[in-house]
């Protein structure tokens, strides 16, 4: 009981590392575990931590919301903004009624003048002339049309197989004149069909203008002869050798087979060519003369020579 308030047996002995030798060798006999926990078999090795706080973090703000925390502007007034959006549609609105009503009053004003607005629609995929007989030209007349159409087509499909025989003769050594003048008749042939005669006649029917009947039987003679003259193929320019007719194509098949097998292709297609030309003259002028437009058109020379005399 004397030692009850002894002091603590597991209590080290503080030590100065800087005191006398003499000093420490009274603690030589006691335990070198000099540290508790830590154990260091020299402790004066270690020197003493100046500083042992670390230096603190920057202070960050409190977001509960882990960074999804940002502003968002919410206007106070919505009323103002939906006003305005309504003002500026409604005068877009005015504006492409207003553009509406003078596109239709264009429109109004060409059909009393007797102006049809053409839009270019054929062929559907890259449209480059307007072509809509089902829906302008009347139905006693469309038949007629078509076939007038087949024959300008014909004549696309004749100019074209006249290029690639005369080709063929140009590889094979007739000279490449020939082959120059092919091309001249196809550039000038198809646009100046439809020009000079399938389109006077697209518009006569459709107006039943007398003028465009006159147009249409001058051109359209022009065309027949050089189909026929085509088919025949007379030895006037080049020899004839320009053309795929009949007398180009005997003069050929002699040297080159091929050739000539070609040529006689071009003789029966102009053939076909010119008999279709034929039978649309023949129908587009009996018409002509049935309806009483050749009296009109008499009628409209006399007025138009009045009109130059005066």
């Amino acid at each position: 009981m004397a030692h009850r308030y002894d002091s603590n047996p597991f209590d080290e002995e503080e030590v100065n590392p800087f005191s006398e030798p003499a000093g420490r060798g009274k603690t030589s006999s006691q335990s070198s575990y000099s540290g508790g926990a830590f154990y260091t078999t020299n402790p004066g090795s270690v020197a003493p931590a100046t500083n042992s706080r670390l230096s603190p973090l920057n202070p960050e703000p409190v977001d509960y919301n882990y960074g999804f925390g940002a502003t968002v502007d919410i206007p106070l007034d919505p009323s103002t903004d939906l006003k305005k959006k309504e003002k500026e549609l409604q005068a877009k609105e005015a504006e492409l009624r207003r553009r509406e009503q003078e596109v239709r009053r264009k429109e109004e004003a060409a059909a009393r003048a007797g102006i049809v607005l053409e839009e270019k629609n054929w062929p559907p995929f890259f449209p480059i002339i307007h072509h809509d007989i089902a829906n302008e030209i009347p139905v006693h007349l469309q038949r007629l049309q078509y076939v007038a159409f087949t024959s300008l087509l014909g004549l696309a499909l004749c100019l074209t197989w006249n290029i690639i025989a005369v080709t063929s003769a140009w590889i094979k050594g007739e000279g490449v004149k020939i082959w120059f003048l092919s091309i001249i008749y196809f550039i000038a042939g198809i646009p100046g069909a439809y020009v000079l005669w399938y389109r006077p006649l697209y518009r006569a029917f459709r107006t039943d203008s007398a003028l465009n009947f006159g147009w249409f039987f001058m051109f359209y003679l022009l065309h027949l002869g050089f189909c026929i003259l085509a088919a025949v193929a007379p030895p006037i320019v080049f020899k004839g050798k320009s053309l795929t007719g009949i007398l180009s194509a005997i003069d050929v098949v002699g040297d080159h087979a091929v050739v000539g097998i070609f040529y006689f292709v071009g003789f029966g297609l102009f053939c076909v060519e010119t008999l279709i030309s034929i039978w649309v003259i023949q129908q587009v002028y009996m018409y002509f003369r049935g309806s009483g437009k050749a009296a009109e058109m008499k009628r409209e020379a006399a007025r138009g020579a009045m009109r130059a005399a005066i």
